[in-house]
């Protein structure tokens, strides 16, 4: 019974994160969903900048923090281990929701294009971003990543497997694919208001911090495979030949 309790509990977490992810994509590119970065202000421009900032704080800390080895460590002292990939998930996706319900637009234009086609280029190059983020979750094991194959190993009676090291289609051109398509989708905007530009910004520096963080850990658990391919595959900027590898390591 507790194991299909835990395989139900993964579900649940996993369609939690479909349904917002796919919010976190019109929340951004401000189509179809009640509420958005570049909505009319509504409170004060300071007032707006202390709340949006402690949101994106509180997002990036628990997306952070919950990531790193130590802390599962100590967390799986009262999560079990089979589930706690899909309470990270959980977590995560409250907390965006925090967002999406309390971020306060802040007015103002930064850039704003008008040229039809050009606006036609940038949705084009943001919906490119966001696809390159949706495929790479498959390339490294999309249901590792949120914690369906965790739950399913142990529905099994079986003992998780970590992943094998190796390098998928996008991870040989670029160390970090996923976060190469959030960055390209945050900044592609023909209208660039203050809120958004606060919110890309503010990404685009966890997403440094981010990577640092990562890559220290992947560098401890598969050593010399993963400092090796760190001399050959740039971080973010993709180059337009590989310079080949046979491995490549599963994001945090």
């Amino acid at each position: 019974m507790k194991r299909i309790l835990f395989f139900l509990y993964g579900i649940i977490c996993y369609v939690s994160f479909l349904v917002t992810f796919t919010y976190a994509i019109g929340f951004i590119s401000n189509i179809l969903v009640p509420t958005s970065l570049d909505a009319a202000p509504q409170v004060p421009f300071m007032e707006a900048l202390l709340i949006n900032s402690g949101l994106l704080t509180l997002f990036a800390l628990q997306h952070s923090i919950m990531a790193r080895k130590g802390f599962k460590k100590w967390w799986t002292r009262y999560v079990p281990e089979p589930i706690e990939r899909s309470t990270y998930v959980l977590l995560s996706n409250l907390c965006l929701v925090a967002m999406f319900v309390y971020w306060q637009p802040m007015g103002g234009t930064i850039w704003a294009i008008e040229n039809a086609s050009a606006q036609m280029f940038i949705h084009g190059l943001a919906t490119f971003g966001w696809i390159v983020v949706f495929i790479s979750t498959f390339l490294i094991s999309h249901f590792d990543l949120f914690g369906l194959r965790q739950v399913w190993f142990y529905l099994r009676g079986e003992a998780y497997q970590p992943l094998a090291f190796n390098v998928p289609y996008f991870y040989k051109y670029v160390r970090h694919p996923l976060y190469f398509g959030f960055l390209t989708a945050f900044w592609a905007t023909p209208m660039m208001t203050v809120a958004h530009f606060i919110f890309a910004l503010a990404c685009t520096g966890y997403i440094l911090v981010a990577i640092q963080l990562e890559e220290r850990d992947l560098t401890q658990h598969f050593g010399d495979h993963y400092t090796e391919y760190k001399k050959q595959v740039p971080m973010l900027v993709p180059k337009i030949k590989a310079s080949g590898s046979s491995e490549a390591a599963a994001e945090a």
